[in-house]
């Protein structure tokens, strides 16, 4: 019966979610200081609002960062002004010299791969201006990097939730990858399918990252942090994400309008084929969403239960990454909107009107 079927599923993804729940690892201490190998490296566009905050956190790793370098994205706001001041406070702090979007670049891309060029520190430690260093992180990064004889470390961060759709909808992200992807397996294999990072922090060996091909290898992609990671294991590079919400906080987006526009633009070019992506929403229909509606329409004790272990799965991944469990029983809406989104982007892509994201247009005759 298909009830059953989807039971087995949904059982079988709450095992995996247990599994990353119980053994994905943390960042370890730092057995030494590490002192002036990190280049700290910022992309930072219209960021008038967050970069402060950021920079103050970053100055207080100490004498582990040897420079803290910004590249001020054409911004319209005070970006510039903000460094400049921090400049003046830290002579670690300094603008590197803007150009124009090279064709062919996303704007990420191109201001990562401009730090880079500028960088010379023995790691780079890509941050995004709204991320927020906790006491002591770069030089735990440093240390994962030595102890597990890394080329490339992301750390997952962990959200900084506000407004009632923060709560609602962000832990999404998290349900999205961790429900179905075995973290603590991917320490085990090299396989390129399991490289996995997040954007908002990044650490690479300088060396291995310029002989890769850095920002530039991935220039044309939005989701350019998973890409990055998948790229490091064709290479047979070693490259990891760990559970960084203890070395890094995000407040990724704080309103339903930013939620919606920032998940659109990285939604479908996401996938490198389109069929993955109808794959994927097909399959969040009806293992993820399906329960509930059947629940209502046709109940029974099987489709409860296969109800009953998405639920849980979110349970669990909110206890892991001290989320609110409320957020939970909301499953049914966000998986909706969750799907609306993924709908959104693959039209806006596939139409030619493309994804947008702090006043630039990308996809906008995409083929896929």
């Amino acid at each position: 019966m298909i009830s059953t079927a989807l039971l087995v599923v949904t059982v079988f993804l709450l095992m995996i979610s247990l599994v990353n729940v119980l053994f994905w690892p943390k960042p370890r201490r730092a057995r030494q200081a590490y002192a002036g190998e990190v280049s700290v490296l910022i992309p930072a566009r219209n960021e008038e609002a967050n970069l402060p905050a950021c920079l103050e956190t970053v100055l207080q790793q100490g004498g582990t960062v040897r420079e803290v370098l910004v590249y001020n994205d054409h911004s319209t706001d005070g970006t510039e002004r903000i460094v400049h001041e921090f400049a003046a406070r830290d002579a670690r702090v300094r603008s590197v010299e803007v150009l124009p979007l090279a064709e062919g670049w996303c704007g990420k891309n191109f201001a990562c791969a401009q730090l880079a060029n500028a960088a010379t520190g023995k790691f780079l430690l890509f941050i995004d201006a709204d991320a927020r260093l906790t006491e002591g992180a770069a030089a735990r990064m440093a240390e994962e990097m030595n102890a597990r004889r890394l080329t490339f470390l992301s750390c997952w961060p962990g959200l900084d939730l506000v407004s009632f759709w923060e709560r609602a909808l962000m832990p999404m992200l998290n349900f999205v990858v961790f429900a179905t992807f075995p973290s603590p397996l991917s320490l085990l294999l090299g396989s390129p399918s399991l490289g996995l990072a997040h954007g908002a922090c990044l650490m690479f060996e300088r060396a291995t990252y310029e002989e890769v091909g850095g920002h530039a290898a991935v220039r044309d992609q939005i989701f350019e942090d998973t890409r990055l990671a998948q790229l490091w294991r064709e290479a047979h590079e070693r490259g990891l994400c760990l559970d960084g919400q203890d070395v890094v906080r995000v407040r990724m987006y704080s309103s339903f309008a930013e939620i919606w526009q920032g998940f659109q633009k990285n939604f479908f070019p996401a996938f490198k084929y389109e069929l993955s992506f109808w794959f994927f929403m097909l399959f969040h229909a009806a293992v993820f969403l399906t329960p509930f509606v059947w629940l209502v329409v046709s109940p029974s004790l099987t489709i409860l239960l296969a109800a009953l272990a998405v639920l849980l799965i979110r349970l669990v991944l909110a206890w892991r990454f001290r989320q609110p469990l409320w957020a939970a029983l909301l499953h049914p809406l966000a998986e909706g909107i969750l799907l609306a989104l993924g709908l959104s982007s693959w039209w806006r892509c596939k139409s030619g009107r493309g994804v947008a994201w702090k006043g630039r247009e990308y996809h906008k005759t995409a083929k896929v």
